[in-house]
């Protein structure tokens, strides 16, 4: 991200003064089961998942969907927190960590969608797409705005986590969806390496605080 462990520690604390359990994230289907704050962290993995108070989970993301995901039903609190780009998306990311979440005791499960590459940007090879567009659904599909080829990350989320019974959660209630998360080749404010080529990321973060509280941050 452009800064030391010794940077970034002072920043992780002001927002969860607990220890992170932050990946070393390749692009798979792992997720991890974090039983104590900080366990696992900088593991090979792209998600984890959690139903103990105090544990953070952050995923970093610079282009790839930072995925947070926590339970609403009359089960087990659990959070979760994915990292999906294509790869992992193909790979099953969020299968597993809904299923990860399932066997923790999680019922109803709703996601949220951090800031990710958009379709307008996100050109794509076409034996790549027809093998994404038969597993996730012809929406995945899209073209560039330069009209190429290309891959609507946001959709394959969707389709994804929409198969597995998972919900988008919606801040406001049904009237009030949330917005769409911006695109971070559009949008300077975050790291792109596609559009810009840029090192550092930004982090998709959520945690576990005492009842009744835990959610999105």
């Amino acid at each position: 991200m452009g800064l030391t462990p010794d940077e970034l520690e002072p920043r992780r604390a002001a927002i969860a003064p607990v220890p992170w359990t932050w990946l070393n994230q390749v692009h798979g289907a792992r997720v991890v089961v974090v039983r104590s704050p900080g366990e696992h962290a900088g593991v090979d993995a792209d998600a984890a998942v959690t139903d103990v108070v105090g544990a953070t989970l952050a995923v970093h993301t610079a282009d790839c969907a930072g995925v947070l995901l926590r339970s609403e039903g009359p089960g087990r609190r659990v959070i979760g927190a994915a990292h999906a780009g294509w790869r992992g998306l193909e790979a099953g990311v969020l299968e597993a960590t809904v299923s990860a979440m399932h066997e923790l005791g999680a019922t109803a499960i709703r996601w949220m969608l951090g800031p990710c590459i958009s379709a307008d940007h996100y050109e794509f090879s076409p034996v790549e797409l027809d093998r994404l567009a038969a597993r996730f659904g012809e929406r995945v599909r899209s073209r560039t705005l330069d009209g190429r080829v290309a891959f609507d990350l946001r959709a394959g989320v969707s389709s994804a986590l929409t198969a597995c019974g998972a919900e988008p959660y919606e801040s406001a209630g049904p009237a009030h969806p949330t917005p769409t998360p911006p695109c971070t080749a559009d949008d300077e404010r975050y790291f792109s390496w596609r559009a810009r080529g840029d090192r550092g990321r930004q982090a998709a973060i959520t945690w576990m605080t005492p009842p009744p509280g835990g959610g999105f941050g």
